[in-house]
């Protein structure tokens, strides 16, 4: 077998209809185009969308509003009444986080809120913590440190 022997197997191409060739030909005179009317010219048809003068699906769903911000930074809120998990002078940090199952997972970004208190000192590693958090949190004797993403 050489590459010049190979094609497609046989009756698995058909040859396209000829149209508008002739009475003769079966495909003729108006050429599978029935008998006037708007498709039956050249160039004739309806636009894309147009649905014969109905408001076309496109126009009567609403609009996408707003914008997405293609730069917005997610992170993950964990409440201060959620670290009660842990015991004292024990360290919070995403990963540890992420085995206790609070947050999916390690790489997510934490953001510490004020939500609950704290009774035992604990460091606390987040990429966020609010002012309140922060404030309970060393009351309790605990540490706060920032992690930089």
């Amino acid at each position: 077998m050489r590459l010049h022997d190979l094609g497609p197997a046989e009756g698995s191409k058909k040859s396209r209809k000829r149209v508008g060739r002739g009475i003769a030909a079966g495909q003729g005179k108006t050429a599978g185009r029935g008998t006037k009317g708007q498709n039956s010219r050249s160039g004739g048809g309806v636009r894309p969308y147009f649905e014969g003068g109905q408001l076309p699906l496109v126009r009567r769903l609403p609009h996408m509003r707003g914008f997405t911000n293609i730069w917005r930074v997610e992170f993950r809120p964990v409440n201060l009444n959620r670290l009660a998990d842990f015991a004292a002078d024990s360290e919070v940090s995403p990963e540890t986080l992420a085995a206790a199952g609070i947050i999916k997972k390690a790489t997510d970004r934490v953001a510490i809120l004020a939500d609950g208190d704290i009774d035992r000192p604990l460091k606390v590693k987040a990429h966020r913590v609010s002012k309140n958090a922060r404030s309970k949190i060393e009351a309790a004797g605990g540490a706060v440190e920032i992690i930089e993403a």
